[in-house]
């Protein structure tokens, strides 16, 4: 339920597709599983937690905060998506919820369940001729894990723990930590 703010960027060269200056795109936010095991069964998945959830939504816009955003929808049947329009020459900021956590996807063993990544994942389109949005313009994604505040604190202390018992070397495989993430684009 905490947002998080993604900022929209128009990160085209200069001249690239001047036939989308001064024209809305579409955005298209999906949250599904960063397991390759898991998105076998995502559809049987997203139904168990559909029915244990009823009238629950896994993503949705915090539409008060968000800046920029015009015609936001959530699909009832597609419960982890959510899309808008927006002018790429605009400041643009959307505010999303995540509102399942990574354990509630995990076999409940005993206790400490480490919780399955997520990913999000942005797909961005242009108007065709017959003003449909379906020419792929953009993707753009990250992995997230989402616990609950008690669970994330906990998580994030014994990953520091554990960070500061490995040797520098060790240290230099892992990524540092940033205040703000940028999206991997997606090819």
């Amino acid at each position: 339920g905490q947002s998080y703010e993604i900022r929209m960027l128009d990160n085209r060269k200069l001249g690239e597709l001047p036939e989308i200056n001064g024209k809305l795109v579409k955005s298209i936010f999906r949250v599904v599983f960063h397991d390759r095991r898991l998105q076998y069964t995502e559809h049987q998945q997203l139904e168990g937690w559909r029915w244990n959830r009823p009238g629950d939504r896994i993503l949705d816009i915090d539409i008060p905060m968000s800046v920029g955003i015009i015609d936001p929808r959530a699909n009832p049947t597609q419960l982890n998506t959510v899309e808008f329009l927006w002018d790429p020459s605009k400041r643009t900021s959307v505010f999303i919820q995540v509102h399942c956590i990574s354990t509630e996807f995990t076999l409940r063993k005993h206790g400490g369940e480490k919780g399955v990544p997520f990913r999000v994942q942005i797909d961005t389109f242009r108007e065709n001729e017959s003003g449909e949005y379906t020419e792929h313009l953009h993707s753009a994604s990250c992995q997230i894990k989402v616990f609950k505040p008690k669970g994330a604190d906990r998580k994030q202390k014994t990953d520091r723990e554990k960070m500061e018992k490995r040797t520098p070397h060790e240290k230099e495989k892992y990524q540092p930590s940033y205040e703000t993430t940028i999206l991997t684009e997606v090819s």
